[in-house]
C-alpha cells in the first residue's frame, strides 16, 4: 500500500472527506469537514479522493502554525495568556485620596493585571527591536538594555499579582 503525503484528500467511512496534514510511520493526522482532527492507523479501511505527488517530508499544517506562532509571539506584542494568581481573581485595587473630600477610585485587579502583562510584552519587544536594530552600536544596544532590565527590576513588586513565578520580572539582581 501506498503511504500518503500530506495534502491528500481521502474519504474516510467513519469520519467522512478529509486532507492529511502531518504523517509519521504509523498514522496520519487527518482534519475532516465534519469531524475536525483525528489520527488513523495507515492500516485503516479509507478511500483516497486524489494522493498527493508531494514529498513525504513536507511540512505538516501543525508545524507551520507552531512555527507562525513563535514568530508571532517574538516579534509582535501579542501577548500570551498570562494568568493572575488565584487569590486577586475577582478583587479590585482601590487608590484613596489623603483628601477625604475626594472619591476613591476602584480598579478591577483583573483590568489593572492586564495593564501590567502588557507593558511586560513591549518592554520584552523593545529589547527585541534594539537587539536587531542596524543603527545601534553594540554599545548603545547594552546601555538600553540596562534601562530595560533597570524597568524590569522596578516592577518586581507587581509579581505578586502572577499565578506562574516564570512570568515575574526580574531585575540585575535575579541575573
Amino acid at each position: 500500500m501506498q503511504r500518503l503525503a500530506i495534502g491528500s484528500r481521502i474519504d474516510h467511512p467513519k469520519h467522512g472527506k478529509g486532507v492529511v496534514t502531518n504523517v509519521d510511520s504509523k498514522m496520519y493526522w487527518v482534519t475532516f469537514i465534519d469531524k475536525g482532527l483525528e489520527t488513523i492507523d495507515q492500516e485503516e479501511d479509507f478511500n483516497v479522493i486524489e494522493a498527493s505527488e508531494d514529498e513525504l517530508d513536507t511540512v505538516s499544517f501543525y508545524e507551520v502554525e507552531r512555527t507562525l506562532r513563535e514568530i508571532l509571539k517574538k516579534w509582535s506584542d501579542a501577548s500570551e495568556i498570562v494568568p493572575i494568581a488565584d487569590k486577586y481573581k475577582g478583587g479590585k485595587m482601590i487608590l484613596q485620596p489623603s483628601d477625604t473630600n475626594l472619591a476613591n477610585k476602584e480598579i478591577p485587579m483583573e483590568t489593572f493585571f492586564h495593564k501590567i502583562v502588557m507593558l511586560r510584552d513591549r518592554l520584552r519587544v523593545m529589547e527585541q527591536k534594539i537587539n536587531s536594530s542596524d543603527h545601534l552600536d553594540d554599545i548603545e544596544k547594552v546601555d538600553l538594555q540596562q534601562y530595560i532590565t533597570r524597568c524590569y527590576g522596578t516592577l518586581t513588586t507587581f509579581n505578586v499579582l502572577f499565578k506562574n513565578q516564570s512570568h515575574y520580572f526580574k531585575g540585575d539582581s535575579a541575573k
